[in-house]
């Protein structure tokens, strides 16, 4: 039996490291719009040159936008396309579905890192 290629080429993106937490939290933003530093700020544990870099792959990807806007100071966001908002939208059930059988892991993984 042969598995999926749109599966396969899915897990290609959501695979890795950082990329679907960072759709997820841009579809909870106003807009599906945030500057890197707020990006930054909200997530802890990457470093700025990997966010750099998440970004950059999300961007080539198609899933999400980065707008420059000029003046003074220049001004740097990311939005989601809406390929990027449809994939957010498709990973809702994902999230109810580790609501429920995942709550445990996720609540002994909080209080491992609150010790």
């Amino acid at each position: 039996m042969n598995t999926c290629p749109y599966i396969e080429a899915s897990f290609q993106i959501l695979g890795r490291k950082w990329n679907g937490q960072i759709i997820h939290y841009l579809s909870l933003c106003e807009d599906g719009t945030s500057h890197f530093s707020e990006i930054k700020k909200d997530f802890t544990g990457i470093t700025s040159r990997a966010l750099s870099i998440k970004l950059s792959e999300l961007v080539e990807f198609g899933l999400i936008e980065k707008n420059i806007t000029s003046g003074s100071p220049v001004t740097i966001s990311y939005e989601l396309t809406e390929k990027g908002r449809t994939l957010a939208n498709a990973l809702k059930p994902i999230q109810k579905w580790a609501q429920v059988y995942l709550d445990e892991a996720v609540t002994a993984k909080k209080e491992k890192f609150n010790d």
